[in-house]
């Protein structure tokens, strides 16, 4: 049994640096998420990568739909250090823009981009700005051939594509990238990984395309990246949800907090509520819940709010109070250091909280 905040690190694949950032090898599983401003609006696009660094986000992909657009994503490059990736499709001109525009790494799926001497300019311009790509197959963009040859798009397909591409860098003694292979459904989703991740050693970037609204969006994600990084499958992962990205990022981070891989902010523990409970926990926890969303330093924070399990729970976390009838216990690291009323409960166990 794993101990508490044990990470886990997968010695298995390459290494990949986005801008000094390592991805793979023995580096941690990276978070990441992508802009939803047009980026032709630098400061809302600047104020959103802002709000995805402070929430966690390791690395940033930005949308680079047209030449045009590569000016814009310029001038963002220049007014943050976030590492940046470009996000392009179709054309390979705005690529090769891209690169020489300042991105940290290029999101490429090369069986858009119509035509593998493109492709090649692509990788020319990647080794002359000595960045990373990311060749990123999609369930929604395969190759007609590898649908036909698999009578759809099947794990199976995703993985040849996959591959395929990966040969075709390899070959040209360009080995800097990291491949994906995204599935709106969970169970083509973790079959294709479990497959790709058998059959190389580049870093994987997982994820659930498409996922869905933040409630089931984040479910499914949960479940499909659970299974894979329980697996030590996956180096650098995005929830894809509809809404804000900022969600993204939490999201993410719960995942790899609930599997103790990486720890990031405080982990709430708290009873369900039953008709055993003593106190009114649910405005309790909402209102923990809010004062400590900006702590970033990992602290276990149990709510309980009964007799039954709340004392042994408590004393497990790191800070956390077990409700009695008409009393609070307030725990730290396993022992008892203050009895309160039920009114007092989230002042004291935020003073606790304050002095860790």
């Amino acid at each position: 049994m794993r101990e508490k905040w044990v990470i886990i690190y997968d010695l298995r694949t390459k290494e990949v640096k986005v801008r000094g950032l390592g991805i793979g090898h023995g580096n941690p599983v990276r978070v990441q998420s992508m802009t939803s401003t047009r980026t032709e609006d630098v400061a809302a696009t600047l104020a959103q990568i802002n709000a995805l660094v402070e929430a966690g986000a390791e690395l940033v992909r930005v949308a680079v739909q047209s030449r045009a657009s590569v000016k814009h994503f310029k001038e963002i490059r220049r007014e943050t250090d976030v590492p940046l990736i470009a996000d392009v499709h179709f054309d390979h001109r705005i690529a090769i823009m891209a690169a020489d525009a300042g991105a940290d790494k290029v999101r490429i799926n090369p069986g858009n981009i119509r035509g593998p001497e493109k492709v090649e300019e692509v990788i020319s311009a990647l080794k002359a700005n000595r960045i990373p790509a990311r060749i990123g197959v999609n369930s929604g963009s395969l190759e007609e051939d590898l649908i036909e040859k698999h009578g759809g798009v099947t794990p199976e397909a995703l993985v040849e594509s996959a591959l395929r591409w990966a040969d075709f860098f390899l070959e040209r003694d360009y080995e800097d990238f990291v491949l994906s292979v995204k599935s709106s459904r969970v169970p083509d989703t973790v079959k294709a990984y479990r497959l790709l991740a058998s059959k190389t050693d580049q870093p994987l970037h997982i994820g659930l395309t498409e996922a869905g609204p933040l409630w089931p969006g984040a479910i499914r994600s949960a479940i499909a990246l659970g299974i894979l990084l329980e697996e030590g499958i996956g180096d650098t992962i995005r929830v894809s949800l509809t809404g804000d990205p900022v969600e993204e990022v939490k999201t993410a981070w719960e995942i790899l907090r609930s599997l103790e891989i990486r720890s990031r902010g405080p982990m709430i523990i708290s009873c369900p509520t039953c008709g055993r409970t003593r106190v009114d926990i649910v405005p309790i926890v909402q209102e923990i819940t809010e004062a400590v969303s900006k702590i970033t330093k990992p602290i276990r924070i149990a709510v309980m709010g009964c007799e039954v399990n709340g004392p042994g729970e408590a004393a497990e976390a790191d800070i956390g109070v077990a409700a009695g009838r008409g009393f609070g216990l307030i725990f730290r690291k396993g022992r008892i250091v203050k009895r309160v009323k039920p009114e007092d409960i989230v002042s004291a166990l935020l003073e606790e909280i304050e002095k860790s």
